[in-house]
């Protein structure tokens, strides 16, 4: 079970940053350029959301049965000293949980906006924001604190 929820969370991923990036493509393209928000942004910014929030799921359910978290737990007082345990302990899931709220909060205050400019300028925001925390907290194969492969086989 944990191996394929870490497969799946690892896939998500991609998931989630693929459309992240194309909803901030269609929003920073219609506040900027005064498109009219179509029923086409507003079904990007919902899959967007839906896509973060099954992520979400996916790593909260990974977080309670993952070796490492339930070392750090158990071991608080040594395992916070420890980059790798610390960063899937705490890092991770914390600055995941703020970049979920950014994203669930920029979509209902887009969705709230009486003007189109201003729903696309919400959108652009917030999605940025939650983009930049996701990159930074990501476990990327690439990165010299904590590397993870990019794609996990099942």
């Amino acid at each position: 079970m944990y191996a394929t929820l870490l497969a799946l969370h690892s896939l998500t991923r991609w998931l989630v940053l693929a459309s992240l990036l194309f909803a901030i493509f269609r929003a920073y393209r219609g506040w900027l350029f005064n498109k009219p928000y179509l029923k086409f942004d507003d079904g990007v910014r919902h899959i967007t959301t839906t896509i973060a929030d099954i992520q979400f799921i996916l790593g909260l359910c990974l977080y309670f049965i993952s070796p490492i978290v339930h070392y750090f737990l158990h071991n608080f007082s040594t395992a916070v000293h420890e980059r790798a345990i610390r960063f899937f302990g705490m890092e991770h899931v914390t600055m995941m949980l703020i970049a979920i709220a950014f994203i669930s909060i920029g979509s209902a205050k887009a969705r709230r906006k009486s003007t189109d400019k201003e729903k696309f300028k919400t959108m652009a925001i917030w999605f940025t924001i939650a983009l930049l925390i996701i990159l930074s907290s990501v476990p990327w194969s690439f990165s010299p604190l904590i590397s993870r492969p990019n794609f996990r086989p099942f």
